[in-house]
């Protein structure tokens, strides 16, 4: 766990020493399909309680509330959390994902939009299996992650996992997840030209006797 640790906090550290600078430039990027894919597969009724898993700033999480739903972020810099409460006006809590503290089937939706990669593959099964978790049943993951041949590294200061969608099923799956739908982004573009793979996944579990 120390080197799983270590791996984190080194990219925390980084976003931490970026975060003006990250915040400037992805303040301004489109993810109206992947907060749709997200809402359209809830089936509960609205308004929800959502988890904006990695929320940075706060970009997502003030365009959730503007909607109407309970939005909560999470993030493991503690910079990104003061910007993201003073700029969405949610509740943030400053969490490390692989040391998650989340309240049990709570959410009704958990938006993972560019986060989960981040994980080192060590760790990956717990952090999954604590999402699933903190859903309600019937609950929605959304993930959008940088594709790849499941090779996983540092880039730069910043460590990455990336998988192709067969791997990343197979954690979503033994998670104790369903699949709902997968897509490829940016919308529009030859396969080579979109990197990132956006899938939506529903909490099921086992009905348990009285």
């Amino acid at each position: 766990m120390d080197k799983i640790q270590d791996i984190t906090q080194t990219t925390l550290r980084h976003y931490e020493r970026t975060a003006e600078q990250f915040f400037a430039g992805t303040i301004d990027h489109d993810v109206r399909q992947n907060i749709a894919a997200l809402l359209d597969a809830i089936e509960a009724p609205a308004p929800w309680r959502l988890l904006d898993l990695g929320c940075g700033p706060g970009r997502d999480l003030k365009t959730f509330k503007a909607m109407g739903h309970e939005a909560v972020g999470v993030d493991g810099a503690a910079r990104f959390v003061e910007m993201a409460r003073a700029y969405s006006g949610c509740e943030v809590w400053q969490q490390d994902f692989v040391q998650l503290d989340l309240p049990p089937q709570s959410f009704d939706g958990i938006y993972a939009n560019a986060s989960l990669f981040h994980v080192p593959s060590a760790a990956l099964p717990k952090v999954l299996r604590d999402l699933h978790a903190a859903l309600k049943t019937g609950g929605v993951l959304f993930s959008s992650n940088p594709r790849g041949h499941n090779q996983e590294g540092w880039n730069g200061p910043r460590y990455g996992s990336y998988y192709d969608y067969e791997s990343w099923e197979r954690y979503l799956l033994a998670a104790g997840f369903s699949a709902v739908r997968h897509y490829y982004r940016p919308d529009g573009l030859p396969r080579e030209q979109q990197p990132w793979l956006a899938s939506v996944w529903r909490c099921v579990r086992e009905r348990t006797e009285a």
